[in-house]
This record gives C-alpha cells, sequence and structure tokens, in this order.
C-alpha cells in the first residue's frame, strides 16, 4: 500500500509540474547567462561553481549544452559565460533560476580565514526563433471589395476591382486599388497585411525581450532568490519558497529538481 501510494504521489507531482509549464515560451530552448558580481576573485570563482552546477543538472536531465560564450576570471573562475540548452519544456523549468545566488563562505582567496559572501547573478531567456511565421486564419478576416478611384474621385474603372482587408484579431486594415484587376489587388492587399502583421509580432517579441531584461535585478545583497551557505553551518535556502536543504554539497553537484519544482509548484 505504501509502494502504491508512494508511485501515486509521484505521478500526482509530474502532472502537476506539467500543467504549470503552460506558458507559450516554456516549451522553447533556453539561453542562460551567468555573470559574477562585485567581488573579485570569489565572485568569479562563485561565478564557476554555478556554472558547474548547471552543467551537471543540464546533463543529468538529458538536455543538450552549448557552450556560446566562456570568459575565464583574472585569477580563477570566471567572469561570465552563456549557454544554449535544448530539451523538452526547457526553458519553463529554468527561468526559475533567473536571479541573484548568494554565497557564504571561508574564502579560500583570503589569507586571514574570514568569512565572505559573493554575488553572481543567473539570467535565462527563451530562444526566439529568427524567422517569424504569420499564419492567417481567413475566419479572422472581412474582404469589402469597391470601385477604385483616382484623384478627384474619377472613376479608374467601372468595376469593383479594389480590395479592402480587415484583419480582426489585429485591428488591421490594408488596402489595394492599383490594378484594374480585382483578383491582383487582393494579392497585393494579402502580401501588405502579412507584411504588418510581421511587424507586429516582431514588435511584441522585442518588447518581450525588453521586459525580461528589465526584470533583472542588482548583483547585490537584499535580491537574491536563492543563498547557498558553506559557514557556519551548510544549508541552501530558496527566499521565494522559503524552501531548505542541508546537503549543499548535492545541489552544487547538479542536484537541482527539488528547488526548481518548488518554485515552480509555488
Amino acid at each position: 500500500m505504501g509502494v502504491l501510494l508512494s508511485i501515486l504521489e509521484k505521478k500526482i507531482k509530474k502532472f502537476s509540474i506539467q500543467i504549470t509549464l503552460d506558458d507559450e515560451d516554456d516549451a522553447r530552448d533556453a539561453l542562460v547567462s551567468i555573470n559574477a558580481g562585485a567581488g573579485g576573485t570569489d565572485s568569479q570563482d562563485w561565478a564557476e561553481m554555478l556554472f558547474r552546477m548547471y552543467t551537471r543538472w543540464i546533463d543529468k536531465k538529458g538536455y543538450k549544452l552549448q557552450i556560446i560564450d566562456y570568459q575565464s576570471g583574472d585569477e580563477a573562475g570566471i567572469k561570465g559565460a552563456t549557454l544554449r540548452v535544448s530539451g523538452v519544456n526547457c526553458y519553463g523549468f529554468m527561468k526559475v533560476e533567473s536571479g541573484v545566488h548568494r554565497l557564504v563562505r571561508i574564502s579560500p582567496y583570503n589569507a586571514s580565514g574570514k568569512r565572505h559572501t559573493s554575488f553572481a547573478s543567473v539570467f535565462v531567456y527563451p530562444e526566439i526563433q529568427d524567422e517569424i511565421k504569420i499564419d492567417i486564419d481567413e475566419s479572422d478576416l472581412r474582404i469589402d471589395v469597391y470601385r477604385a478611384s483616382g484623384a478627384g474621385g474619377q472613376h479608374v474603372n467601372k468595376t469593383s476591382s479594389a480590395v479592402r482587408i480587415t484583419h480582426f484579431p489585429s485591428g488591421v486594415v490594408v488596402q489595394c486599388q492599383q490594378e484594374p484587376s480585382q483578383h491582383r489587388n487582393k494579392e497585393i492587399a494579402f502580401k501588405v497585411l502579412k507584411s504588418r502583421l510581421y511587424q507586429l509580432e516582431k514588435k511584441k517579441q522585442e518588447q518581450k525581450m525588453q521586459n525580461l531584461h528589465d526584470g533583472k535585478d542588482d548583483i547585490a545583497w537584499g535580491s537574491q532568490i536563492r543563498s547557498y551557505v558553506l559557514h557556519p553551518y551548510r544549508m541552501v535556502k530558496d527566499h521565494r519558497t522559503g524552501f531548505e536543504i542541508g546537503d549543499v554539497d548535492r545541489v552544487l553537484d547538479g542536484d537541482l529538481d527539488q528547488l526548481i519544482e518548488g518554485v515552480l509548484l509555488a
């Protein structure tokens, strides 16, 4: 009975996580940027520890990793790195890692052996494809035909060859009357409509990326999403959920599922 209950709980949890990944970007690949904060060598070493943690988690998930950029630190660690991660619901899982990560430990780079706090930022973007596909549903259109007229109201022709297309979802209206053929005017109007919708979609994507970028926190005290404490006690705490794990080494070795799932289910 206990085994069956455990299996059922795992299935319910998995289903609960899947239904949270319903954002249009969740299924996309992810671009992950890791950057050392202020604090010199200690922060650069911390950024490299995060890099190692994420690459191990990515490997455990069976995701595909591509290192796009890697900037070594002056003495140790890294100044920053950018990863491209591919896999099922990749961005949906990794987006919760965006924010400032704080490390508390005895600094290996300080001869006095004092406790040191380091910061590094992780920022996760959905990978937006360059090619924007515009599919127009004809049920979303109203097509009107009318007589084309020239300057001064003179009729260019006596047939209803001019075409006006209204796209209801966007409110875009295009019209064409330059050709004597209604069919040709309709063809041109469709091309104009598609171009207008393409520009609208492109602006929407650019705005989305700008909003994500504007949401980035300063890499400093008070803005951290998670703390990793190695001294005077050992603990990882996610400040958004209050969830704590005592086995810091396991987390730093890439065992992040509990932390990630906790945020998704919160």
